[in-house]
């Protein structure tokens, strides 16, 4: 990906060596790349209160005419304690190649927003942390993985988990590194839309099953909103020969199935709550052909 000397985003917080206190869980409302085995869960019925708002957004409505009807979340937005104030990000490599494929993102989203919606696109903030945070969805580890909070709406990321991408998934490359940003980013673009605050709001009413199988399409959506703004990037000249395999290779990595083997050995289709290798690529892909976000619709289909 051809980043170098591009314009860096100002939305970024550094908090890297800041310190962070209490008991640390899977952030509350948040959602994540996975790193692990997916938890218990099957495929079930899914609401139609969201079918609804997703065919709303992607047939025309405008979007932000969902906004007022958001559920701001408990918790409140994150306020920094004496001392922990916001830092610049630093002059690393890796900081700067984030801030620059946040920036790319923004630009793809703000288009779209615009010429499709007739709406403003407000920019998510995206969080530099070591080892554990504190965040408006609550505390989290490093081993959470990257993760978006829809109640700040701030996308959290230790840079470490580049490290794990490439060793422990094989998933080397830095449009590897740029598709988990778009993917979180993609949660934004949810959250914005409605998408999320129906879909956390229902959850609460499903049994397990059906609410791992509605993620199972949240999770993909986002997927393929990552692929509609790999294709603006690459319409734009910014790729490399390869960059585009480097991202599906790494949605077929982090698929629940390719994690359950490595993990445990054995797949358990039930228990999915991302979607499978196979899933991941084919929703990316199909961003990526078409690039409209109509194309991103997948709760009307009957199977994703």
């Amino acid at each position: 990906m051809r980043w170098r000397g591009r314009r860096a985003s100002t939305n970024v917080e550094d908090r890297r060596g800041s310190r962070a206190s209490g008991r640390f869980s899977m952030p509350r409302g948040g959602v994540r790349m996975p790193r692990s085995g997916a938890g218990r869960a099957g495929f079930g019925g899914i609401g139609f209160v969201i079918v609804i708002v997703v065919v709303s957004l992607l047939f025309g409505v405008n979007p932000m005419t969902l906004i007022e009807g958001m559920d701001g979340g408990t918790g409140g937005v994150y306020a920094p304690q004496q001392g922990e104030a916001p830092a610049p990000p630093h002059s690393d490599e890796l900081a700067q190649f984030v801030s620059v494929v946040l920036a790319d993102t923004e630009d793809t989203w703000s288009r779209i927003f615009r010429t499709e919606y007739d709406a403003d696109y407000a920019e998510p903030q995206l969080v530099l942390f070591t080892g554990a945070i504190r965040s408006a969805c609550g505390f989290a580890q490093s081993a959470s993985g990257p993760f978006y909070c829809p109640t700040d709406s701030k996308v959290y990321i230790d840079l470490a988990f580049y490290d794990e991408l490439r060793r422990r998934f094989a998933a080397p490359g830095d449009f590897a590194q740029a598709y988990v940003i778009a993917h979180e980013v993609g949660h934004h673009v949810q959250n914005l839309t409605g998408i999320l605050p129906k879909f956390h709001e229902m959850r609460q009413r499903l049994p397990r099953a059906e609410a791992n199988a509605l993620s199972v399409r949240v999770e993909l959506q986002a997927d393929c909103f990552a692929g509609v703004w790999a294709r603006d990037t690459a319409q734009k000249g910014l790729l490399d020969e390869g960059d585009i395999e480097e991202a599906l290779n790494a949605a077929t990595q982090i698929g629940d199935d390719a994690i359950q083997k490595r993990t445990q050995g054995y797949v358990v289709p039930d228990a999915f709550n991302h979607g499978s290798s196979e899933q991941r690529q084919r929703w990316f892909r199909r961003g990526f052909t078409e690039g409209r976000l109509k194309a991103c619709d997948t709760f009307s289909v009957d199977r994703v």
